[in-house]
């Protein structure tokens, strides 16, 4: 398993920008696996906490069920504007359901904190973590476009396209 700590250790600059791009809107959009095999996009808001990306949702909602049926998931920022002046970050992995209660409370108190708004700490919910398998951002260098991508088992890569 793969932690945002240990990626942020591995590629520290990319881990930079990719939390300032979730951050920048607190918005993303997360792709999961729908029953029939086919995509389901949702709006989320990921959380940074303890080392860790976390993914809370209402308890019973629809993309809870498709990762906790198929745990494959990407996670894409809330893009900006078509020129992505400030890059595109997403990632790839797999889910980690969190079931202990006490983790759930400490998990809405921190997000209640980090955003100023939250349900009650003993609302009903669905947590979970996100085991990195891959990282990737683009961003313009002027002419070009700069793709990097990282994984646990290649470590970074940079590629610039014309």
């Amino acid at each position: 398993m793969t932690t945002w700590n240990q990626f942020a250790t591995a590629a520290p600059d990319m881990a930079e920008m990719v939390q300032s791009r979730f951050e920048a809107t607190g918005l993303g959009m997360l792709a999961t696996v729908r029953r029939d095999g086919g995509p389901r996009i949702s709006g989320i808001e990921p959380s940074f906490f303890e080392g860790e990306i976390w993914l809370g949702m209402m308890d019973g909602s629809l993309k809870a069920r498709d990762l906790q049926r198929d745990s494959r998931l990407a996670l894409h920022n809330a893009t900006e504007d078509k020129k992505i002046k400030e890059g595109d970050v997403k990632l790839a992995g797999r889910a980690v359901e969190i079931t202990d209660d006490a983790t759930k409370r400490a998990f809405l108190k921190a997000f209640a904190e980090a955003n100023g708004y939250g349900p009650p700490e003993d609302s009903p919910m669905q947590l979970f973590k996100i085991d990195l398998t891959e990282v990737a951002t683009i961003k313009t260098g002027g002419d070009h476009l700069v793709i990097e991508s990282w994984a646990p088992d290649q470590g970074l890569r940079r590629v610039e396209r014309r």
